[in-house]
């Protein structure tokens, strides 16, 4: 999607992939190989002006050490070497006053079992890296399911663990921001999790007016100090009192931003290339009062082979968005639907049924 857009703006893209069934074929050159491949990575690089990244989990070390002069690296080394470690990207909420639920760096299930009773049940525990789409996230009710997902998820014996915070709503904002600080700001989005996995997605988000405001806010706030670059989801936590706790940061076009594509005037994935150029940024607003996106899920393991798209789209308003990913597993984020509608009720309706229309 990253890449469409770039087309669209008339870009001359390439792309570094670790694997060669990647979904951007026939979209710009590819270099396939490991990032610790020194000498594939400096020739990837020496035909760029501009370097982002899909994900921050690349061996930064090298990237960092191999751009060459004058080229940059957006977002920066700094930014992704903030957020691309949970506890780091916590830690610095705090040091920035950003709000923030409790949280402790364990380092053995006696530790996390102490958390446990300090918090008290449940609580949330995390790896420190490369957790994406539920992948690494765990939650606790109790002594022996913390014991289980410490196992489970502790790098080198290490495990983030939260208090878990009893919200009314998980909101996200998107923020695309240039180098100069420039911004703009996205309707706040309201996402639906389902085993730590995001579901669907509204916007705007059904929350009060002065909510909604502080909420973007705290999201242009994350994002300076962050000194991110190109687009950032803030995900957070609305409470009953109305008050908002920073969950994560992703720096990077996001899942919850997908449905930007045909919700907004300019999506995500064009005001991130915007951004990085330093170009001017698109409007953020809304095209119709309303748009939900239910996310399309693998049902099994094997090759993708998507049935019920023309099924799909019968339903009114409905658009359907399939990655182009060579292999499904189950959970795994094979492709969207979104519906744009005069209000949510209606794009809830319609884009339930058209996303149960879709099976992988």
């Amino acid at each position: 999607m990253l890449a469409l857009a770039g087309a669209r703006l008339g870009l001359q893209m390439r792309f570094f992939d670790p694997s060669d069934t990647g979904p951007c074929v026939g979209l710009g050159e590819r270099f396939v190989g490991d990032w610790n491949d020194e000498a594939l990575v400096r020739d990837f690089l020496s035909g760029c002006d501009v370097v982002t990244l899909e994900n921050e989990w690349v061996d930064l070390d090298t990237v960092a050490g191999l751009m060459p002069e004058g080229v940059p690296l957006l977002p920066g080394k700094q930014t992704l070497d903030w957020i691309s470690n949970k506890l780091v990207q916590k830690q610095h909420a705090v040091d920035s006053d950003l709000p923030v639920g409790p949280f402790r760096a364990c380092g053995s299930v006696d530790e996390v079992l102490a958390a446990g009773e300090a918090f008290s049940y449940p609580i949330v525990l995390k790896g420190l890296e490369h957790g994406y789409d539920g992948y690494g996230t765990g939650t606790a009710a109790d002594a022996e399911q913390a014991r289980a997902e410490y196992e489970r998820l502790a790098q080198d014996g290490v495990v983030l663990v939260e208090s878990f915070v009893p919200f009314v709503r998980e909101l996200s904002v998107i923020v695309a921001r240039r180098p100069d600080g420039v911004d703009e700001v996205y309707p706040v989005l309201y996402t639906r999790q389902k085993d730590h996995r995001c579901d669907a997605v509204e916007i705007p988000a059904p929350c009060p007016d002065a909510v909604a405001a502080r909420a973007q806010e705290l999201g242009r706030k994350a994002a300076a100090a962050y000194d991110c670059v190109g687009v950032v989801a803030v995900e957070m936590f609305e409470l009953p009192s109305g008050e908002l706790y920073l969950n994560e940061l992703a720096p990077r076009p996001h899942n919850s931003g997908h449905l930007t594509i045909d919700a907004c005037v300019t999506s995500q994935f064009e005001n991130h290339l915007r951004a990085v150029l330093g170009w001017p940024l698109g409007a953020t607003r809304l095209r119709q009062p309303a748009a939900v996106m239910v996310n399309i899920l693998g049902t099994r393991d094997g090759l993708s082979n998507a049935r019920g798209v023309e099924a799909a789209l019968t339903v009114p308003d409905a658009s359907v968005h399939l990655y182009g990913k060579q292999k499904v597993r189950p959970g795994r984020k094979m492709g969207h639907v979104t519906v744009v509608a005069e209000d949510l009720e209606t794009a809830r309706e319609h884009a339930r049924e058209a996303a149960g229309k879709i099976e992988l």
